[in-house]
């Protein structure tokens, strides 16, 4: 039987980087997470969209999208249920923080386990840890996640699956691996990232659902007392897809009837389910 390929660096079967790889040395790069469900990499025009915008935002060339193609395809035919991670890193190079004239991009694609995800629901717990406000580096997923390092090192002491991050100006914005929707008063709303956090591929699906289906959901600020008042509370990411949050500030929440239609509405829509190699 042929050993499963869990990683590739540059297309070969490895799994070390050279010690002077800007993604290493200083966090210059990008990464997406994918759910492979029955062979299928979910979201996988939505994931290279944000790839490729977040390539713009750093100054990296884009992606091979064929290559990218070729390498998450070789993984998940032997492992057609998981979890397949793709990482750019600008190389090696450049003097101090300075950028090389010629990047030369790292690429790495490796396949991990599902995590298991609580199947009645999330508690969700609040964090100390703060977001700090950079515009510049909002929406994208980079690869420094030293602030939700340090937040996830909480949850353990809160007994919590899940924890919520606010700014450094106190407005809530995301949790430490996904993004947060409430409906509060009847209105159905979610943060507002153009400062800080990340623009999750499942928080777009969420988006573009509710406006098909005649949803009005509000981007917006959100406090910490509305989060305590709400209704219904859930967290999406493109691993877990959308949870009910049942527990937050000592209060234990119904799954309600906007969560339960959305996730019915994203479960039934065709472009959830993927791309196939």
């Amino acid at each position: 039987m042929t050993t499963a390929v869990h990683n590739l660096v540059n297309g070969v079967e490895q799994d070390h980087i050279a010690l002077g790889d800007r993604g290493l040395q200083f966090g210059d790069g990008l990464f997406e997470t994918l759910c492979v469900r029955a062979g299928q990499a979910r979201y996988w025009e939505r994931h290279m969209a944000r790839l490729r915008a977040g390539c713009a935002r750093l100054g990296l060339p884009p992606p091979d999208e064929q290559r990218l193609h070729f390498e998450v395809g070789r993984l998940i035919r032997q492992q057609p249920h998981g979890v397949v991670k793709i990482l750019l890193t600008r190389g090696t190079g450049g003097r101090g923080y300075s950028p090389p004239a010629d990047v030369e991009v790292c690429r790495i694609v490796r396949y991990l386990p599902r995590p298991v995800i609580p199947a009645e629901g999330l508690r969700l717990a609040r964090c100390t840890t703060t977001l700090g406000l950079n515009p510049r580096l909002a929406g994208i997923k980079h690869l420094n996640r030293l602030e939700q390092v340090l937040a996830s090192h909480e949850l353990t002491e809160l007994h919590a699956d899940e924890g919520l991050l606010a700014d450094s100006e106190g407005m809530v914005i995301e949790g430490t691996r996904s993004n947060l929707f409430l409906v509060h008063q009847g209105e159905l709303i979610t943060p507002d990232l153009g400062q800080c956090g990340v623009a999750g591929v499942l928080r777009s699906v969420v988006l573009d659902t509710c406006s098909a289906a005649d949803i009005a959901c509000h981007i917006r600020e959100v406090t910490w007392s509305e989060l305590e008042e709400a209704e219904e509370l859930f967290m999406t990411n493109s691993l877990m897809g959308i949870q009910p949050v049942i527990r937050f500030a000592d209060r234990t929440l119904p799954v309600g009837e906007r969560t339960r239609q959305l996730q019915q509405l994203v479960m039934q829509a065709p472009e959830g389910e993927g791309w196939h190699p």
